[in-house]
């Protein structure tokens, strides 16, 4: 970091009027310094005409946090006021808000589940980068090495992306999300990543996914998605990226559906579905509770 963009710094001048100037001015510093953060960043708080006072309150009270004392704790409680303005925004967005958020529980379960010790770890629809979070998480609590694990994610919504950047940059969490965003269907950014695991909570039942211009692609092993739904879609992308059998063993996935999924036939995906069981693709499946998403009162499964 730095000195000019270090908090002490901000917090000596907070009285200023004109703070958000210098906010702005910090965070061009801070993107300088880590190329891997241009651009990516907010510097629009002086053009956002923020009444001064208004900023040094909001300084005061982050100062009051409790970001002092032991720096791997500090980073964890930043973690955290982050992941949890993420839900408000995500319950104030509403519909929209499911496209960068998943519930901590939900991300536990899977990571829980796919045990992600050691290799590349991928969610080709990341949001603000939930998955990749636990992940670590997981792994420090079972003490391995977080630097045994590899991150490879994507994003289609460009503020979604600057989200998952900023969620991995304040816990030192490097990762691959592309050199931009991207549509994952026709602007695959890894295509030839073989995932050890996938996590991942695609948005559901999206009918304008382009499938149209995707009829003859090659990720659709088990057969054509319904140009009118994306769930089968989203799932051969999985698929396709999952690692083959080596001497660990093959790639693993874990990923949120619709229950629809479980029993739909439209448009083929019946075929699909018996087309992948009957090459035992399928370890199992978790049948959730509804209510668990800010976005979308549906039961879904894992």
């Amino acid at each position: 970091m730095p000195p000019d963009a270090r908090w002490a710094n901000i917090q000596n001048q907070a009285t200023r009027p004109d703070i958000a100037t210098l906010i702005d001015d910090a965070i061009l510093a801070v993107e300088r310094d880590n190329p891997i953060l241009k651009s990516k960043l907010p510097r629009d708080y002086a053009r956002r005409g923020i009444a001064p006072e208004k900023l040094k309150g909001l300084i005061d009270l982050i100062a009051n946090i409790g970001f002092k004392g032991e720096r791997a704790k500090a980073r964890d409680t930043l973690g955290r006021v982050y992941e949890y303005f993420l839900g408000k925004f995500a319950q104030a967005e509403g519909k929209l808000g499911g496209e960068f958020y998943t519930p901590r529980c939900v991300v536990r379960l899977l990571v829980e589940m796919l045990e992600p010790y050691e290799g590349r770890v991928y969610d080709p629809c990341c949001g603000s980068g939930g998955m990749f979070v636990q992940s670590e998480r997981f792994v420090e609590a079972h003490g391995g090495n977080t630097t045994d694990i590899s991150i490879f994610g994507q994003e289609s919504t460009p503020t979604t992306w600057r989200l998952a950047h900023m969620n991995l940059a304040i816990r030192s969490i490097e990762a691959n999300l592309g050199d931009q965003h991207g549509d994952t269907f026709l602007k695959n950014l890894h295509p030839d990543l073989q995932a050890d695991y996938i996590l991942a909570n695609p948005p559901f039942n999206v009918s304008d996914w382009s499938g149209h211009l995707l009829q003859e692609d090659a990720r659709w092993k088990y057969g054509a998605p319904p140009v009118g739904n994306a769930n089968y879609a989203w799932i051969q992308h999985f698929i396709h990226h999952m690692a083959y059998p080596n001497g660990r063993g093959g790639g693993v996935a874990g990923f949120v559906m619709a229950n629809g999924s479980l029993s739909s036939n439209a448009g083929g995906e019946g075929e699909i579905r018996k087309n992948i069981v009957e090459v035992d693709l399928v370890d199992c499946i978790v049948a959730l509770p509804p209510q668990l998403f800010y976005t979308t009162g549906i039961p879904v499964c894992l």
